[in-house]
């Protein structure tokens, strides 16, 4: 059989590669023949520079020899040299060789080819309709997959194992959820929905197309789960921001013995990297040193990201160090981690020993390398970080690098040299890049940059509640009641509501989220005695809470009572009373950290003797003895 066959399982590393390697697998396990034959393949290698000519001058009538011409050509001419041979022999008329034909063009992608040796084969049989559809659908032409499908159907056979997977995939990467739900009706209509492959495609396509719960339903009716499908499944819910439902359902798939490979484990180690907890990244990080003595690129460089996030940027270098084999992506995912730690130079240091090591940059290192110098300040490094990009590596600036340089000399308040790269820019400007700017001018204050920045959100995108948030919160800033009013009559009129912030600390083997205000924890009494208590202590060292991060128009009374509650001095407040003394209090917010509440930290962690690391929508927070590794500039 093809040998490339287990190397796409071997090196897939998602849901989505796993399901396509594994139909792969299946139409090329009814089209291969063996390969391994010594004195085909020698005579075959001893014919190839002349291969039309020898067929021509033999004219062979043996299917097997074609049969292994077509396993070996190297080239679109050669298969049409063939292809003419097997038509003038009449052996088209073979399904089996007309098909291995269909899949060989396909496999060169050429697909006007391989669609009018289609329209013109005498005999059309489950596989042949099974490699035209897929062959549609891996090139990216959705139309005519579904118009073959719905021909196929039509025709009166059966849809099968083979040629429902396409299908499917198309209904995922086009999300076209009505069609999907089709596909699934044909499923039951025709017995299949007990084929466990069939299933875990359609529980990703659910999944792709947003709606969690179906995928989940279906999940859970599928009588036989195999491996593929529990990682479909896992991957599923940490694509769609519940990674603690990721991890749980890992937890459960070994509890009835099933084994994790490779795959699942890169999946289930990017699960972790989602959600933050440091407690699951040591579990999982056991259960792969038990398995594997030593971590391969894909496996190595997910690790690198899950502590990163987990917030020990110490372990992920660590990791970093020990792989034997590093890839250009493992080199930028270390270079990323350091720049959303906030230590930018550790970033930029680690570049020219990327290149030592004879690893070329491509884009992603280079916004992890401006991502870096944007968070620690480094104006003029990026500058010329930006400019190297250019004109050493010749590597055409697209909209995350426009991005970084936006965010970069915005946080340095050099805002009007930020709007001149936007606007002299040639590529095409989306939501990360006015963002960009919209959060420098609330750093800086410039209300009338901001309303030119929030418009061109808006325009792009009207029914995003943030982008009316982050202007109303400037208005706010700065006193203007009246503007913030109407934006959040705006906001009113179309239905939007603000995203509420929470924050989830991690304590007991466990992770616990709270909101502000938040009532609802069964230890909330002891946790707003404890919050009473602190700041009492924090005040008596000094600390003297900053009402302008409540923006709302209210009297300092109330703005006091909003402040103290918010979600993150809950949870440092349950960090305190749940965790040992002295341990490390880990947190993550899905906002940014409140401007108050960070100073708030700076005061706790000298009062209480606590490090606190909090991973925020932005960065990392890494506060010990009074002092941020952001350095205040985030």
């Amino acid at each position: 059989m093809f040998k490339l066959k287990n190397q796409r399982l071997l090196t897939a590393n998602s849901s989505l590669e796993i399901l396509e390697a594994q139909y792969f697998c299946a139409v090329a396990s009814v089209l291969s023949i063996p390969d391994d034959d010594h004195t085909t393949r020698q005579f075959y290698n001893q014919k190839t520079p002349m291969l039309g000519s020898q067929i021509q001058e033999t004219s062979h009538l043996d299917p097997q020899f074609y049969l292994s011409a077509l396993i070996n050509c190297k080239n679109l001419h050669q298969i049409k040299s063939i292809h003419s041979q097997l038509s003038v022999n009449g052996l088209l008329n073979d399904p089996f060789l007309a098909n291995k034909l269909l899949y060989v063009y396909l496999r060169y992608n050429a697909l006007d080819d391989a669609h009018n040796l289609f329209g013109k084969m005498p005999e059309r049989n489950p596989v042949s309709w099974s490699v035209m559809i897929g062959g549609f659908a891996k090139a990216g032409k959705y139309l005519n997959c579904f118009d073959t499908f719905r021909d196929y159907f039509r025709s009166g056979q059966q849809p099968d194992v083979y040629t429902l997977p396409s299908v499917i995939r198309v209904c995922r990467d086009t999300q076209d959820l009505k069609m999907g739900r089709i596909i699934h009706h044909i499923v039951h209509k025709f017995g299949l929905h007990t084929n466990t492959f069939i299933s875990a495609a359609l529980v990703d396509m659910y999944a792709k197309c947003g709606v969690i719960d179906d995928a989940r339903k279906l999940f859970d009716t599928m009588k036989m789960k195999d491996l593929t499908t529990w990682t479909v499944m896992i991957g599923a819910y940490a694509a769609c921001g519940n990674a603690k439902e990721s991890l749980v359902l890992f937890d459960q798939m070994l509890e009835i013995g099933i084994v994790p490979d490779k795959i699942s484990m890169v999946t289930v180690v990017n699960a972790c990297a989602k959600l933050g907890a440091m407690n699951k990244a040591k579990m999982i990080h056991d259960l792969i040193k038990k398995q594997y003595h030593s971590l391969d690129v894909i496996l190595g460089t997910a690790m690198i990201d899950m502590y990163a996030k987990c917030g020990s940027i110490d372990t992920a270098r660590e990791i970093f160090e020990k792989m034997r084999e590093k890839n250009v992506i493992s080199w930028s995912t270390m270079i990323a981690a350091y720049g959303y730690h906030g230590q930018g130079q550790k970033a930029l240091d680690l570049f020219p020993v990327m290149s030592r090591n004879r690893i070329k940059p491509n884009k992603v290192t280079f916004v992890s390398l401006l991502y870096a110098c944007s968070h620690s300040g480094l104006v003029q490094e990026g500058l010329e970080i930006f400019s190297l990009m250019q004109e050493k590596y010749f590597i055409k600036p697209d909209v995350k690098h426009y991005t970084c340089m936006v965010d970069l000399l915005g946080r340095a308040g050099k805002l009007d040299q930020a709007f001149d790269m936007i606007e002299n820019m040639k590529v095409e400007k989306d939501v990360g890049l006015w963002s960009a700017l919209l959060g420098a001018c609330r750093i800086h204050n410039h209300v009338e940059m901001a309303q030119k920045a929030a418009e061109s959100l808006i325009e792009i995108q009207p029914h995003n509640p943030s982008h009316y948030v982050m202007l109303s919160n400037i208005y706010a800033k700065a006193g203007k009641w009246e503007n913030m009013a109407k934006i959040r009559a705006q906001m009113t009129n179309k239905n939007l509501k603000k995203t509420p912030g929470f924050t989830w600390v991690e304590a007991q083997n466990q992770v616990h989220k709270f909101s502000s205000g938040d009532h609802s924890h069964c230890e909330s009494k002891k946790i707003y005695e404890k919050l009473k208590s602190l700041i009492q202590k924090l005040e008596d060292s000094g600390y003297v809470p900053d009402t302008e991060f409540v923006l709302h128009d209210v009297n300092e009374e109330l703005k006091l009572g909003n402040l103290y509650a918010h979600s993150e001095k809950l949870a440092i407040a349950y960090g305190l009373i749940s965790t040992p003394e002295g341990t490390v209090i880990r947190m993550t917010k899905n906002l940014r950290v409140c401007g108050d509440c960070h100073t708030f930290m700076k005061f706790v962690s000298v009062v209480e003797g606590r490090e606190i690391v909090v991973r925020d929508a932005k960065r990392f927070h890494h506060v010990r003895e009074g002092v941020c590794s952001c350095g205040d500039y985030w």
